[in-house]
């Protein structure tokens, strides 16, 4: 069965950090680009970041350039996303998901995973 679980999520305050891991069940992440979204309340899921699967080629949104950090580790089969200097803005669900390659457009994903709350509030 695929599988895509998100953890690391939870409340932080303005400056702090955290690390989400994304892990995969029932099939090889290596083989795929990575890319990690968010969805705010009452706002667009929007991109935040992805890692290609040929050369491991990153990209990241403007909004969190510089704070954040996509890796992979695919012998534990696991995305990360490090998450620095957070911002109050940067609260929402976030989630990890699967495609050919790095594309802006959600449609483009295949699997998702449930998703990870991020909260960011003093």
């Amino acid at each position: 069965q695929v599988q895509l679980v998100e953890s690391g999520g939870g409340l932080v305050q303005p400056g702090g950090s955290l690390r989400l891991s994304c892990a995969a069940s029932g099939f090889t992440l290596d083989y795929y680009a990575i890319g990690w979204f968010r969805q705010a309340p009452g706002k667009e899921r929007e991109g935040v970041s992805c890692i290609s699967s040929s050369d491991g080629s990153t990209y990241y949104a403007d909004s969190v350039k510089g704070r954040f950090t996509i890796s992979r580790d695919n012998a534990k089969n696991t995305v990360y996303l490090q998450m620095n200097s957070l911002k109050p803005e940067d609260t929402a669900v976030y989630y990890c998901a699967t495609a050919e390659g790095c594309y802006s457009d959600y449609d483009e994903y295949d699997y998702w995973g449930q998703g990870t709350q991020v909260t960011v509030s003093s």
